[in-house]
């Protein structure tokens, strides 16, 4: 079977080899890969800088759905012909995350599933709502579940509150999909006039550009009556926080989720002085994977692709991401 290895640090690196098709044991199930999703993990582990003492060659990718085509002795979750996702972090099943979770991350902690037949623990795996194309699913594992843990799990928001969210990638714009179901309103940032157009018509009441205005925390002020957003998803990391800090109301809430726009010096007292809770999410449970795929099934939302690419073409997605054209989901299926 084919899989896609990575034999050195850098996308030029990546390349596909063969391997044997697997067999599962006990308690597992084999999956016939059908699509897969990127996100800005894998090009970090790509380029080495995510785990630079990362152990090569290595299989990457971590968010992808296939079918069950064989089952180890003792499964009971799932049948051959479900249509599943491997779960984010292999090992957390539910209530609060622990150590032994946060080490099994596919494709970053242990070995990704970038290949065409894939065993994975049946403790490991969600079917996912029927509505979905694989395309569609393979975006759920990661994107879609950091945004819904931060705004529902953790989050609470309610009908009416106001979010902030930061440029068009997988996780804003899910995170944009779940407020709009909730009822909330969502204000959007973007380098992009074309791009702002368009989570305005996904249902954001604003868009700001960050190019045209950098003090953008003020317009976001000013657009909530000088009170400031109730909950920000904050994916740029210390370069924008302070920004977030700035356009958070008091008591409000940051869900600090990336480190997209890279380093810079954070001012704490704003934390203090207004009461901001802070949370870092890393993802969630295979529990709210479930409640989250309840909701998407109700609703049938569907999440949104920018582009799909073939197997082989690997560097080209990662390349794709890098360029930070996307709107909403990369993905890549076999072809």
């Amino acid at each position: 079977m084919k899989t896609i290895t990575l034999a050195a640090f850098g996308i030029e690196n990546l390349q596909i080899i063969d391997r044997p098709e697997p067999t599962p044991g006990p308690g597992q199930v084999l999956l016939k890969m059908k699509a897969w999703s990127l996100n800005y993990r894998d090009l970090l582990v790509a380029k080495g800088l995510y785990n630079p003492k990362l152990k090569l060659p290595f299989v990457p990718l971590s968010d992808g759905v296939g079918e069950v085509i064989g089952v180890g002795d003792g499964v009971t979750r799932v049948k051959v012909g479900d249509r599943v996702a491997g779960c984010f972090m292999q090992r957390w099943i539910n209530g609060e995350l622990n150590d032994a979770g946060a080490k099994s991350g596919l494709g970053g902690n242990i070995e990704g599933i970038a290949a065409e037949q894939v065993i994975l623990h049946e403790d490991g795996v969600v079917k996912f709502p029927d509505h979905l194309t694989d395309e569609e699913a393979a975006t759920l594992p990661c994107a879609a579940l950091t945004a819904w843990n931060a705004l529902v799990t953790q989050g609470k928001l309610k009908a009416n509150q106001t979010v902030l969210i930061q440029g068009t990638g997988g996780v804003s714009i899910f995170a944009l999909q779940f407020a709009s179901l909730l009822g909330a309103r969502v204000i959007a940032t973007s380098s992009s006039n074309a791009k702002l157009e368009r989570v305005k018509q996904m249902g954001a009441s604003d868009g700001i550009n960050y190019k045209e205005t950098p003090n953008w925390e003020e317009k976001v002020k000013e657009l909530t009556g000088g009170a400031g957003v109730d909950h920000v998803v904050e994916v740029g990391g210390a370069a924008t926080f302070n920004q977030s800090l700035k356009a958070v109301r008091l008591g409000g809430r940051i869900s600090l989720i990336g480190v997209l726009a890279g380093k810079g010096e954070v001012n704490l007292m704003p934390v203090l002085m207004k009461g901001v809770c802070v949370q870092g999410i890393f993802v969630g449970s295979r529990a709210m994977f479930e409640a989250m795929n309840r909701e998407i099934a109700v609703e049938e939302l569907r999440p949104v692709v920018d582009r799909v690419f073939a197997f082989g073409e690997i560097q080209a997605a990662l390349k794709h991401m890098e360029a930070g054209a996307h709107f909403g989901k990369i993905c890549i299926v076999v072809h």
